[in-house]
């Protein structure tokens, strides 16, 4: 069944009701996972800015080991449960500045009213003594976005929390235009399909250097991902952008906070 509240906003409650039981009961995955974690480091600073959290099995296996599990069904619970185990393991891990950010993916499918759906991640992070300050939202959709005006609520709310938004795998798939002029997020991260052999390839040069001056002029920070290779690296430090993430600057590793040599960000 479907109403609409005094803003004119569509509800199924049916559907909601599902999801919101599945954050309220805590109901339980019948499979175990646990996260790697991947730095984002910061050209300019020549520091780690961020460490972005990445799914993985409980003994290390790909994300596709975890996610071929998930359900319609756990769809809900398993978005909490990821978002409580990557504070967990941050938490104590994490350089007590206050100021590097937790990555987290989300679907905005598995929100489905977003200051309801935070409260878990809100309550990991009180129980863990994890700043949600430093907590940025990462989301990418594999098919056309159905609702974009729900995903500008999550993205609206989230901003009032305090958290940063992120659009994931720009420039490849439904990851486009459209979607950054309806959404506004606080960065976006540059797909590898874009980056990969750009120091080699005049049009991809091109193409970014327009992306980096769009982003710039409405406030929207540019992070390049993906990056394997040193030339990779100092062709879009040349072309303005400052945050990276990369094989080239370390692997994810399950558990744990990799480093990163300092070698690497000069």
């Amino acid at each position: 069944m479907e109403t609409r509240s005094r803003d004119g906003t569509a509800h199924d409650h049916h559907t909601g009701n599902t999801k919101c039981g599945a954050c309220r009961e805590g109901i339980g995955l019948p499979f175990s996972f646990t996260m790697a974690f991947q730095p984002i480091v910061d050209l300019r600073t020549s520091h780690v800015w961020g460490y972005e959290a990445l799914v993985r099995g409980p003994n290390g296996e790909g994300a596709y080991s975890v996610l071929d599990q998930v359900s319609d069904e756990l769809m809900y619970a398993f978005d909490q449960a990821c978002r409580v185990r990557a504070i967990e393991l941050a938490s104590d891990r994490m350089p007590a500045d206050g100021k590097t950010r937790l990555s987290i993916n989300f679907k905005p499918d598995a929100v489905y009213e977003p200051t309801a759906c935070i409260q878990a991640t809100l309550k990991a992070a009180r129980r863990t003594s994890f700043n949600p300050r430093q907590l940025m939202f990462e989301f990418t959709e594999d098919e056309r976005m159905r609702d974009v005006d729900h995903v500008r609520r999550i993205v609206e709310t989230y901003r009032q929390f305090g958290f940063m938004t992120a659009v994931d795998d720009f420039g490849a798939g439904y990851a486009g235009l459209s979607l950054l002029a309806d959404l506004l997020p606080d960065l976006i991260k540059l797909d590898r399909s874009l980056l990969q052999g750009i120091d080699r390839s005049e049009p991809r040069r091109r193409i970014v250097h327009a992306i980096v001056q769009m982003t710039n002029s409405l406030g929207i920070t540019c992070l390049a991902e993906g990056l394997e290779t040193r030339e990779e690296v100092e062709t879009v430090r040349d072309l303005g952008i400052d945050l990276c993430q990369g094989f080239y600057f370390a692997k994810p590793a399950v558990g744990q906070l990799p480093e990163v040599a300092v070698e690497l960000l000069q």
